[in-house]
């Protein structure tokens, strides 16, 4: 039985590291190094060609996804990095945005572990087909 409630405290102890842990910004607001798109198995680099508007638009979309916050920068700046944090478990996935001339280049990427299991790719690509939807008015 003592088994059993010292691995119920370490699962606890775990999850609240998990969720307490501070984000160093300086690590997780860098600019992106992204020349083309690649899936990875820890997380997504999109590049994107933009309009002026894009940035904006795209900065909308994210901020209206639950569980997301933005860490660090501005859409003044050019560059702006979100958390998204998993729904049970709070695990926290980064996305860095960055406006750099006519593309925008796109990293996601997790904090926790080797693989996210697609996640972060299937939300990038979600927001990037919202951003067609809005810019084609459909």
């Amino acid at each position: 039985m003592t088994a059993i409630w010292v691995l119920v405290a370490v699962i606890v102890v775990a999850m609240g590291y998990i969720r307490l842990a501070p984000s160093d910004v300086a690590r997780w607001n860098v600019a992106p190094d992204v020349t083309e798109n690649v899936d990875m198995p820890s997380g997504v680099r999109r590049l994107l060609k933009a309009e002026p508007a894009t940035l904006g638009q795209l900065d909308a979309i994210i901020r209206a996804t639950p569980r997301t916050h933005v860490l660090a920068g501005s859409l003044d700046e050019g560059l702006i990095t979100y958390i998204t944090r998993s729904r049970i478990m709070g695990f926290p996935d980064y996305t860095t945005i960055q406006a750099d001339g006519d593309s925008i280049k796109i990293h996601a990427r997790l904090r926790f572990g080797k693989s996210d299991i697609g996640v972060n790719r299937a939300r990038v690509d979600q927001w990037l087909a919202q951003l067609k939807q809005v810019q084609t008015g459909s």
